[in-house]
């Protein structure tokens, strides 16, 4: 994720992205907004394009990303399940955030939550990392999904090369 925030910052081109770690969620839901609250003290949310989210759900990995720019927030599960309650979870830390770190109420009208079906589907149990990690870099640079279980071999190489020499491979 810290690979896909740098390239965002390294090309204007690209929509500007902020990347939780993998904890986010987990203590979100867990331990509310006071135990997350300092994670973006240096980060200004609200000026971002796109906000991702991974999602660890004990044995399943997912992403949701907050899209400022379309006033909306998706749920990516490549096992097309739904998870309600991480929209309304991600909804509510955008509400605390604003009135924390801009002192003044967040604006949902007009935002809508969903959690997508119309994306390339896992068809075993243990590709989901590769899914969600997919998912978000190919969000974070506005391209549309381009690959399917078929490709999960050669992502997961892809992947392990990147973080092994710390960049991301250029993708035209």
């Amino acid at each position: 994720m810290q690979l896909i925030m740098t390239r965002s910052e390294q090309n204007p081109g690209l929509p500007r992205v902020h990347a939780f770690n993998t904890f986010f969620y987990s203590t979100l839901r867990d331990q509310g907004y006071a135990r997350v609250k300092r994670w973006t003290r240096r980060t200004k949310l609200f000026e971002k394009d796109l906000v991702i989210v991974p999602v660890h759900l004990g044995v399943h990995w997912c992403c949701a990303v907050v899209d400022f720019r379309a006033k909306t927030i998706v749920y990516y599960d490549a096992l097309l399940g739904d998870n309600h309650e991480c929209l309304r979870l991600l909804m509510a830390y955008l509400s605390e955030e604003s009135e924390d770190k801009l002192g003044k109420a967040f604006d949902k009208d007009g935002w809508t939550m969903r959690c997508d079906k119309q994306i390339p589907q896992q068809l075993n149990g243990y590709d989901c990392g590769v899914f969600a990690i997919t998912f978000a870099e190919y969000l974070s640079r506005d391209a549309p999904f381009s690959f399917s279980q078929a490709n999960c071999p050669s992502l997961r190489r892809r992947v392990t090369y990147e973080i092994a020499t710390g960049s991301l491979i250029s993708v035209n």
